[in-house]
């Protein structure tokens, strides 16, 4: 392309027409691929004041433009501690302020509270690497000519890896684990494939689940009414308060979602006489179940897994998609037919010194992480014939 690739900075996406950012995010037509980075999900983290003054995550996005046409752009925030990551790098910002550095403020590639892959250079077809380039190449200029420390993308994708190394970035990994459809007619010809130790488990738990006294219902689109939100907004506080202490999204985030998200979202909520008393978030991708947010009010035997991992593979068989990803963590997951995967982040950092040194511990890191997902898969619950025989 012989047109010069300009660089914009914005503070507000309002400042950018959703329609460019959609074309980008390629979200237009139909179902998206990835709901989190859609104009209307990262407009409601914004407008609900889940992200801006005060929280760690200032906006900054990132547009790329070859002439009046908008090509690419990126959800970049300044951040303010290493909160809502889920790539952690809380060693690394001790490290280097025991160095005498100073860590905060960074820059941050990434949706917020969202540990789901999927592209963090959003480009138009066709601009692919020229756009994530230039994309890259301003973030770096923004952190360089703030005197900031480091520049992060987390949970991209496999080909970002790729131009992000030819690039010069440290590549990271780590590890996550999801559910695959192999065009399962139902749960039952799901639960075949696995030994006959963890059907009977698996059975076990839905049963105990199934006898808490009450009816668990699925609900997305104009299915979902301002009374589910108080569900889940009530559900959501008692879990962000006991993981993270303050929950990360406002009450407003939700209000927001009712008017603008609701065809992107699958609730499972269990109900007692019509009561809720526990349930789950569900984002829906144009092939993947994402599963967000878990919490209860009364506590009963297996619903957890039920409501977050059985039903939504239920969900998933029912609609087609090809994955569940049930967020970060939890090797109690295996047992349950989520297999291990690898997630990728990429990073720069101002300081040479620093570089090397994170380069270095990066290399031992990714092959424990390998070594990790290679032992759990094998430990995995689905069938081994020869093992089926002992059993």
């Amino acid at each position: 392309m012989s047109e010069p690739i300009e660089i914009q900075l914005h503070r507000s996406l309002a400042e950018i027409a959703p329609a460019d950012w959609d074309a980008c995010a390629r979200a237009g037509d139909g179902r998206p691929l990835d709901p989190f980075t859609t104009y209307r999900f990262l407009k409601a983290l914004e407008d609900s004041g889940s992200v801006g003054p005060g929280t760690g995550w200032q906006p900054q996005y990132l547009t790329a433009h070859a002439g009046s046409e908008l090509i690419a752009a990126a959800p970049l925030y300044a951040k303010g501690h290493s909160q809502g990551e889920y790539v952690f790098d809380h060693n690394w910002a001790h490290a280097y302020q025991n160095a005498g550095g100073r860590y905060y403020p960074k820059l941050q590639i990434a949706v917020p509270f969202t540990p789901a892959t999927g592209r963090r250079f959003l480009t138009k077809p066709g601009f692919e690497e020229i756009g994530q380039a230039a994309l890259v190449q301003g973030a770096l200029q923004i952190g360089e000519q703030n005197q900031l420390s480091s520049l992060h993308v987390t949970f991209c994708t496999d080909q970002e890896v790729e131009i992000g190394r030819e690039m010069g970035l440290l590549h990271r990994t780590g590890q996550q684990f999801h559910w695959v459809n192999e065009d399962y007619a139902d749960f039952d010809e799901f639960l075949a494939t696995l030994s006959s130790r963890k059907r009977k488990n698996i059975r076990k738990e839905r049963k105990q689940a199934q006898a808490f006294g009450g009816e668990i219902r699925t609900y997305t689109g104009d299915q979902i009414q301002p009374e589910h939100w108080d569900a889940i907004w009530a559900f959501y506080q008692d879990t962000g308060s006991r993981k993270w202490g303050t929950p990360y999204l406002t009450r407003d985030f939700f209000e927001i979602a009712h008017q603008t998200l609701r065809d992107d979202v699958l609730l499972i909520i269990a109900e007692i006489d019509g009561s809720p008393i526990a349930g789950a978030m569900n984002m829906i991708g144009r092939e993947a179940l994402f599963g967000r947010y878990w919490g209860c009010i009364q506590d009963h035997a297996c619903l957890h897994f039920e409501i977050c991992y059985y039903q939504a593979i239920d969900w998933a068989i029912a609609n087609g998609l090809r994955r569940v990803e049930a967020g970060a963590q939890g090797e109690h997951k295996l047992a349950r037919g989520y297999l291990p995967v690898e997630t990728h982040s990429l990073h720069w950092m101002a300081d040479q010194g620093f570089s090397d040194a994170v380069a270095q511990y990066l290399v031992a890191e990714r092959d424990a992480v390998a070594q990790e997902i290679e032992i759990l898969t094998s430990y995995g619950p689905f069938r081994n014939t020869t093992q089926e025989d002992h059993e």
